[in-house]
């Protein structure tokens, strides 16, 4: 489909076995790329565009934080072989999302609907986002320190939500437009709250039973808002994306998606996003250096590269991303 004729959300397409607001038949029956299909040719042009400078920034965690993991995820063992010339290494109980991710097709499905575009789960593997590779312009929308601005900082360690009208309000005060295909990078401060963290108090955080952390407000607004930016991917610096904790056991929610569908993003957003729109969610980046970087000198656009694990119906992936500006 020509990105310049995509539908708003209110005019996505009906299709046979799927609610209102699915993406569900945009690209093609069986369809695996979801919104990473506008990253064409041309968006990793205008991604190269922005590689000025020549400054490279590395957005991915050290592969051993969060420690513990998060969500009762295994920890690794990192194992170094001896051999007569040398060493290799391996990990043992490694789980691909236990520091920073994408999150594939499989992950998460549609309580009702199933998994994006009513394709078998395994044959989202995350192979196919790693054969084509996810390059293109990036936009970061440094919310924690614009909020922190107008005197109303994030506090990571609570429910606090981000609105899609800070969101806004971040890029209009960077000076900075989303085009069409662009990869939106969402900085929190989550990411600076936890390093700061000393090891006692990291263990109280992983041991929570149901996780507590700022992030996108969740719910139907959220989902429209951010299919009608036609955005390729979006990727944050705190543990979900969204404001946790989920809307799971809270009765009057789970009622509403039970009863209507379509409004399965009030208890997860993750659920219109990965399984009705396609849009892919990335988890824990680490912005605080690019960030950094586009307040120094005013621009807050970036060339973004990110390479996952070429691993058949893998369920998600290090982002093993760069950002170059």
């Amino acid at each position: 489909m020509d990105p310049s004729s995509l539908p708003s959300y209110d005019e996505l397409p009906a299709v046979a076995g799927a609610p209102s607001g699915s993406s569900w038949g945009v690209w093609g029956e069986g369809d695996v790329f979801g919104c990473l299909n506008l990253l064409s040719a041309e968006r990793v042009q205008a991604g190269v565009a922005c590689a000025r400078r020549g400054a490279v920034f590395n957005l991915n965690l050290e592969l051993e934080l969060p420690s513990p993991p998060l969500f009762s995820r295994s920890a690794f063992e990192h194992t170094v072989h001896d051999f007569p010339l040398g060493h290799d290494d391996e990990l043992s109980g490694w789980n691909t999302q236990s520091s920073s991710q994408w999150d594939g097709f499989r992950h998460m499905k549609h309580p009702v609907y199933g998994h994006y575009n009513a394709v078998d789960d395994e044959m989202h593997g995350i192979q196919h986002w790693a054969r084509r590779g996810i390059v293109g312009r990036a936009v970061l929308a440094d919310v924690a320190r614009w909020r922190s601005s107008v005197g109303r900082p994030i506090d990571a360690d609570s429910a606090t939500a981000i609105e899609i009208d800070d969101l806004m309000a971040t890029l209009d005060a960077q000076g900075v437009e989303l085009e069409v295909g662009d990869i939106l990078l969402l900085r929190t401060g989550w990411v600076g709250w936890y390093r700061g963290l000393r090891a006692a108090e990291r263990a109280e955080v992983a041991a929570r039973a149901a996780l507590v952390a700022c992030g996108l407000q969740r719910g139907v607004a959220s989902a429209r808002a951010l299919w009608n930016l036609h955005i390729a991917a979006i990727a944050a610096d705190n543990p979900a994306l969204e404001v946790m904790p989920f809307g799971f056991g809270r009765r009057e929610e789970a009622l509403s998606w039970k009863e209507d569908p379509g409004r399965a993003a009030e208890t997860m957003l993750h659920f219109s996003l990965l399984g009705l729109l396609g849009i892919p969610i990335g988890e824990l980046f680490d912005l605080d250096a690019l960030a950094d970087d586009c307040a120094a000198d005013g621009r807050y656009t970036c060339l973004l590269t990110s390479a996952p694990l070429n691993l058949s119906a893998g369920v998600a992936s290090p982002p093993n991303a760069l950002a170059i500006k």
